[in-house]
């Protein structure tokens, strides 16, 4: 392939709990035809994670255009991660101390015979740069991007600069501490993510007395006029706007993007959230918030992970 005839390309990498997914990607769009997912799980052992992610990395690779070049790799994972050593070890897999950047660089070397550069990130530092460069913050120096899913997940970008912060787990926005009054051992819900994921406000629902049982039950319910399926929908959405409020006194960021299977509960849940971050923000300059929808859905962990690779 000459040199002149070629273009860059990016490959990304995303780890999760239930797969790994690879893509080539070129300015910040998912190349067709290059995407392709291998399941991980809590069965994942060290050995099976290895072969899932060549699986995918030499899939994406065999079906790259043939004048794409491949100028480097990013990828992005659950974590915590540790972005210097380059390493993983995710919660909700049976591994630690992963070394998942090495197996995407030997992987990249042994197909197509020389080093790439690869970048390892957080999932949600890859969502925030996606958002941030090319959806729903791309208008704005400064951003957070929140997941509410079965988690509560996040990123920061200032200034137009992702924060990894010093091992790369920077954004765990799902972990603010909305009440610090009970004993540090108790057996409470207390951070965002334990308020507001999608599972903790179904079982929230279920001790008051709903029947349902999933979110799906919970948006159709609270869709159909149930209390109690409508109110679990504004105590999450409550605990998100909380979380902003406190990440806006800190962080000095106005514009908060919002995404996840979860976040679309109800149709007005990013209005919820964004009534409830300005009616919990103490400073002026967090009355004027602004919550907003992802607009990259299911492409934001790629495309920010190939971010990663072309700053």
């Amino acid at each position: 392939m000459s040199e002149t005839t070629s273009w860059p390309c990016t490959l990304a990498v995303d780890l999760g709990g239930t797969k790994v997914e690879a893509a080539l990607v070129r300015g910040g769009t998912v190349l067709a035809g290059t995407r392709h997912r291998t399941p991980t799980g809590r069965a994942a052992d060290a050995a099976a994670l290895t072969a899932a992610v060549e699986d995918v990395v030499r899939r994406t690779l065999a079906s790259r255009p043939a004048a794409a070049r491949i100028d480097g790799a990013g990828i992005g994972s659950a974590g915590p991660v540790d972005r210097h050593a380059g390493t993983i070890s995710p919660l909700n897999l049976p591994v630690a101390d992963f070394p998942l950047a090495a197996v995407v660089s030997e992987t990249l070397r042994e197909v197509l015979g020389e080093d790439v550069p690869v970048t390892l990130a957080l999932d949600g530092t890859c969502i925030a740069l996606a958002e941030a460069r090319h959806g729903a913050a791309r208008d704005v120096a400064s951003s957070v991007s929140m997941v509410v899913s079965t988690g509560v997940g996040g990123g920061i970008v200032l200034n137009g600069d992702v924060v990894p912060g010093d091992s790369g787990n920077a954004g765990h926005v799902g972990q603010l501490r909305l009440s610090a009054t009970a004993p540090v051992d108790s057996a409470r819900e207390d951070t965002v993510e334990e308020i507001a994921s999608g599972p903790a406000s179904v079982r929230w629902a279920q001790a008051q007395g709903w029947t349902g049982e999933t979110g799906e039950d919970l948006s159709r319910d609270a869709a159909a006029g149930d209390g109690l399926a409508r109110a679990a929908i504004v105590r999450s959405a409550t605990a998100v706007g909380q979380g902003i409020a406190s990440m806006g006194a800190l962080l000095d960021v106005r514009r908060y993007v919002i995404g996840g299977g979860f976040s679309f509960v109800s149709d007005d849940y990013v209005q919820l959230v964004q009534d409830a971050a300005r009616a919990a923000a103490v400073l002026p300059a967090s009355h004027v918030t602004e919550v907003v929808r992802a607009e990259l859905g299911g492409d934001a962990p790629l495309v920010g992970a190939a971010c990663l690779a072309t700053p």
